[in-house]
């Protein structure tokens, strides 16, 4: 099958698993969430008991999201994007998805570098609402913190044969790398990469909790991993999943240069919305304390918004009681833009 055909065929299989929700009388939006976090459904019904507005959502990943936007064109019937990546996100703006909104109270209450890059109006095609840092997890008997404390330590020699990691082409991975490039340029960058390779102790394979359950078994001895999920351990009512945190300590990495490198859950208005004003109703409602609180204790994940704190006890256990630590700066707009490269640079240095 060429290419072609079987690009029509993959987004014509995207329409068809999916039934969109249709508008009714009552005033409503439509969402498209890659979010699965079953705290969700409380913020979900929080803005409705708010605003009246119900809440018509369809959920898929995040490429089946964008796939499906593509097939159904300017009938589109969906109001609202929920991602949960920058380069995601980059995506479905890069790919002429979203319509970049002017909201004096998102512009206000979310941090310029959490957000896409305006348009030449001044219009923003998406904000993120959460984030989550990418750690660095250790075996406590047989690794020294301060060896894994920056994420350039990652590709040192003396952490050869010691490192597992998740597919380098997962948009978590790809974020962190894109990240990296902007802070160290392409050559070092690319003699990192390489050098990652060299430390593994297996094949990348598995989620980020299997990465951390491969440190907790002595399968490796350090890991990357988003925060939450690790917090996710913490907190389980498991007492195995317990037994796994507690054998692993945690770093967040470079905090005594550019900071730990974070990733977004964000979200936009769809390009073709029936109902903008509805939809940039539910945007500013995400940035709202209440909402922020539901993405921070619900999913562990950090708030955005300007003003709210989080009281998460797994997030406070990861930061030594604080909840805090130094992130890096960079926009997070400016990472999606460099994943052609950064995959390039990994099949050169043979990082699955």
């Amino acid at each position: 099958m060429s290419s072609t055909r079987l690009l029509a065929a993959t987004l014509s299989l995207a329409a068809a698993l999916f039934t969109g929700p249709v508008h009714a009388d009552e005033p409503a939006i439509n969402l498209y969430s890659a979010r699965h976090y079953a705290s969700d459904e409380q913020l979900y019904s929080d803005f409705t008991k708010t605003t009246g507005i119900k809440i018509n959502r369809v959920d898929a990943d995040d490429a089946g999201i964008i796939a499906r936007l593509k097939a159904e064109g300017s009938a589109s019937p969906a109001d609202v994007i929920l991602l949960v990546d920058a380069a995601r996100l980059w995506r479905g703006e890069h790919d002429g998805l979203f319509l970049p909104i002017r909201s004096k109270v998102l512009e206000e209450a979310i941090p310029t570098q959490l957000r896409a890059h305006p348009d030449a109006d001044g219009g923003i095609p998406w904000f993120g609402f959460s984030t989550r840092a990418r750690v660095i997890v250790y075996d406590k008997m047989r690794v020294k913190r301060e060896d894994v404390d920056t994420y350039e330590e990652l590709a040192d020699p003396k952490n050869k044969g010691k490192l597992c990691i998740r597919s380098g082409s997962h948009p978590y991975n790809l974020s962190l790398f894109g990240a990296m490039l902007e802070h160290m340029g392409p050559e070092k960058t690319e003699a990192w990469l390489k050098g990652m390779v060299d430390n593994m102790a297996r094949s990348p394979k598995g989620g980020d909790t299997d990465q951390i359950k491969a440190v907790a078994t002595g399968e490796c001895q350090i890991a990357v991993t988003n925060s939450y999920y690790l917090a996710r351990l913490i907190r389980s009512s498991k007492p195995e999943d317990r037994q796994v945190a507690e054998k692993v300590g945690v770093v967040f990495p470079n905090q005594s240069s550019w900071g730990t490198h974070v990733n977004i859950g964000g979200a936009a208005v769809a390009r073709h919305s029936k109902n903008v004003e509805g939809a940039i109703k539910f945007l500013e409602y995400l940035a709202s304390p209440t909402a922020q609180n539901y993405f921070a204790n619900g999913n562990n994940e950090w708030p955005v918004a300007k003003g709210v704190t989080s009281d998460n006890p797994a997030l406070k256990a990861m930061t030594g009681g604080s909840g805090e630590f130094k992130a890096e700066t960079i926009p997070v707009a400016s990472v999606g833009p460099h994943q052609v490269q950064v995959q390039q640079m990994l099949d050169r240095v043979g990082f699955k």
